[in-house]
């Protein structure tokens, strides 16, 4: 069930995990900011997650 609602997203959430901005992340992955966003916000909300913290501690508890 987890790995539908990453999708595909582990390294995202990894960046996320080490407390990169949405900017940094997107130059990471050569990506706009907008895409980030775009994939952090209903992960949050999929995962009833209030923030990035919350989604980091999840993702370092699951990975």
């Amino acid at each position: 069930m987890i790995e539908e609602l990453i999708d595909g997203g582990e390294v995202l959430l990894a960046l996320v995990a080490e407390g990169l901005s949405n900017k940094e992340i997107a130059r990471r992955l050569f990506i706009s900011e907008g895409s980030v966003r775009n994939y952090v916000t209903p992960l949050l909300e999929k995962l009833q997650l209030r923030d990035r913290t919350q989604l980091a501690i999840f993702y370092l508890n699951h990975y």
